[in-house]
């Protein structure tokens, strides 16, 4: 690599990861669907009687949020928790009852509101529409544990093994036919801490020691292979998103395009390790690395919780993760020990031009 190819793909690296900043301002959630990855709650729809063809129900970010589709020519209902007017679905979108508690109540995931004076489960109802289409999602308290700070008294007495926390009930109305919507929360013991942090300290070890301790960049390049390969696994794993907020695949092609970036700095790392060009091949791995831990930090609860949000298998999921983060750093900093210790042949051999005699 002539040292004119070697400054332009120095400067391609630089764009890369300046293109990629620009991307993940946006997507850097996207894989998730929702506020969290994971969580040792979890909660899901075990009943919708009866069964109404064109209405969907389901619980989303592990039972903190209430989905409702209803395509059919009929309005569905749904009341507030002192059983006052509180939601109207139906074909001319979706509309919400401004006096109802639960309108304010709802705006919080633990219901740490304060009342409007107007908020009273007795007065007229007064609608506002919220949507034009069919479809809302919101945190129905009747559906999650409501506390951040303590867990259930259950849980709370016997950490160690699964519990079913309560089974929930949110009733409806389809026109004149009365509908029972039924489910249930559980809660399930994490991964142990000590065997978690000490697999992520060492994932994180070893990567920087491809840089920090070899004596060629291939094991870097190896390294990064790796990242580009999870950011990839990451972004296809793309859960699912509420209907309100986009449609699958717009989330999976979101979340593509930094891992694309990824992949992309990943290869060409991998290229300057092979042909022994270390400044090049550690260049590299600190913006991977970079890259890979802003997708990875969003995420980060997966590593210590029971269940996770994705499209694929959870242990999957968890590793993608491990590698974003953990790998991450270690790219960061083995990257950037190989840079200043595996030096390219043709500058680490030049030898300095002579100075003229004064």
């Amino acid at each position: 690599m002539s040292g004119v190819g070697a400054a332009g793909a120095r400067l391609l690296v630089v764009l890369l990861g300046v293109l990629a900043t620009l991307a993940l301002a946006g997507p850097a959630r996207a894989h998730v669907g929702g506020e969290v990855a994971g969580s040792d709650f979890d909660g899901r729809v075990t009943s919708v009687q009866p069964a109404v063809p064109g209405v969907s129900v389901r619980v989303l970010e592990f039972g903190d949020v209430l989905e409702v589709v209803n395509t059919t020519g009929t309005e569905l209902t749904v009341p507030g928790y002192s059983d006052e007017p509180y939601l109207r679905i139906g074909p001319d979108g979706v509309w919400r009852n401004a006096h109802s508690p639960a309108t304010t109540i709802n705006l919080d995931r633990y219901g740490r509101v304060t009342l409007p004076e107007d908020a009273d489960p007795r007065a007229e109802p007064e609608w506002v529409q919220v949507s034009t289409e069919p479809q809302y999602t919101w945190h129905d308290h009747r559906t999650h544990w409501m506390s951040e700070s303590q867990l259930p008294p259950a849980v709370a007495a016997d950490p160690a093994h699964a519990h079913t926390v309560f089974d929930w009930t949110v009733p409806m109305r389809h026109g004149e036919t009365a509908v029972t919507v039924r489910g249930e929360l559980t809660w399930s013991p994490p991964p142990p801490a000590a065997l978690t942090w000490g697999l992520h300290l060492a994932l994180a070890a070893v990567v920087a020691a491809a840089g920090l301790l070899a004596r060629t960049p291939r094991a870097l390049g190896a390294v990064m292979a790796l990242g580009g390969v999870a950011a990839l696994w990451h972004a296809a794993s793309t859960p699912e998103p509420p209907v309100t907020v986009s449609s699958h695949a717009a989330a999976v092609v979101s979340a593509l395009l930094p891992a694309v970036t990824a992949a992309l700095v990943a290869v060409l790392g991998l290229l300057a390790a092979r042909r022994g060009r270390g400044g090049m091949a550690g260049l590299c791995a600190v913006v991977l690395g970079w890259l890979l831990l802003v997708q990875g930090l969003p995420d980060v609860d997966v590593l210590w919780s029971a269940h996770v949000a994705a499209g694929g298998p959870g242990l999957l999921a968890r590793a993608a993760v491990a590698v974003l983060v953990a790998g991450g750093a270690g790219l960061v900093v083995g990257g950037l020990a190989a840079a200043r210790r595996l030096r390219d042949p043709e500058r680490a051999g030049r030898e300095p031009e002579p100075q003229p005699v004064g």
